[in-house]
């Protein structure tokens, strides 16, 4: 008997077996500030009694680290690796480890949890806590998530405009903490902004407002965009991820968006965009999956909202894909 003819490499499988032990060491020196304490570098049996840890084992776990390319070892001394630094220790606004850690909360369902939502599908709506206070809560972390990088980016995007200039005001729509408007405002000498969304929501961001000290220049709007007016008179409005929560109320949605713009006024939609059937982008594929699966709402396919924004009565669409630190997404841009 002959050993069988093998003509592809197993590895793949193997690495996406362990690839949990990756997230399980990120999460765990998160929860044990592991980050924090490294801001100064020290020795494993040093960080152990910091900690109240096994001396072995943190030196065995700070290893991982290491292997993650989190932490840097050298002649037996650990310290953060500038990423580290950066998006891990506590007290920054770049700082993400609590949304992290809730990330994580929800993709700890996993192996088991995922089977019993293939199996059974979604649970009973009364068993979801989609609420107004959720997202509030969830808009503290989610500045942090903004401004350790995309919203530079986009308002740079935004700010290159040929009509950038000319705003007078601009809609940040199901804004969360508002950080997106922040950043495009601060771009523009004189422009006004509205931050968008629920009412719990607009309390935390009236919060980041003042921290940028544009109390003068940014107000808030509390409501639902499915069921309430945006107001009117709006140059620019801008939406990031969050037009999900309208897809069957798409159409209402953008005509609403389209009436509250001025003439040639601009919207500016970054979303997802999946292609290939639904199977990419893989960041996307992956960080969807359990809402997705859990919840009505899902992923948009590329060229959706687009084709929304065309019917709505927009006169010109144009669409790029972009490479963000939330992997690659679509930035649609619609001119009244």
């Amino acid at each position: 008997m002959s050993l069988p003819q093998v003509n592809v490499s197993p590895e793949k499988l193997y690495r996406m077996c362990y690839a949990s032990v990756q997230s399980s060491l990120l999460l765990t020196g998160i929860k044990l500030k592991v980050f924090n304490h490294l801001s100064k570098p020290q020795t494993a049996d040093q960080l152990a009694r910091v900690i109240n840890g096994h001396p072995k084992n943190t030196m065995l776990f700070l290893n991982g680290l290491v292997a993650c390319d989190l932490l840097l070892k050298k002649r037996g001394i650990y310290s953060n690796t500038p990423i580290a630094q950066t998006f891990l220790v506590e007290g920054y606004s770049t700082s993400l480890g609590k949304g992290f850690i809730h990330q994580g909360s929800m993709y700890g369902l996993m192996p088991e949890d995922l089977s019993t939502l293939v199996l059974n599908g979604p649970p009973s709506l009364e068993n979801r806590m989609d609420t107004g206070e959720k997202w509030g809560h969830n808009a503290t972390w989610m500045a942090n998530n903004e401004r350790s990088g995309i919203a530079q980016q986009m308002s740079d995007i935004v700010s290159a405009l040929p009509e950038f200039s000319s705003f007078e005001k601009m809609l940040d729509l199901g804004g969360g903490p508002g950080i997106f408007g922040i950043a495009i405002v601060d771009k523009h000498p004189t422009m006004k902004g509205t931050v968008f969304d629920q009412k719990p929501v607009v309390e935390v961001a009236k919060g980041f407002i003042r921290e940028y000290g544009l109390e003068s220049r940014i107000d808030v709007l509390a409501g639902d965009f499915n069921k309430d007016s945006l107001g009117k008179g709006y140059d620019l409005i801008w939406a990031s991820s969050t037009l999900n929560f309208a897809q069957n109320n798409m159409e209402k949605v953008m005509k609403k968006i389209h009436e509250a713009l001025n003439p040639k006024g601009v919207f500016i939609n970054l979303s997802e965009g999946l292609t290939h059937e639904g199977t990419k982008p893989d960041f996307f594929v992956f960080c969807t999956l359990v809402w997705a699966m859990q919840n009505p709402m899902r992923p948009f396919d590329q060229g959706v909202i687009a084709d929304a924004m065309l019917n709505a009565g927009f006169k010109t669409v144009k669409s790029r894909i972009l490479q963000t630190c939330w992997g690659q997404m679509d930035m649609d841009i619609a001119r009244k």
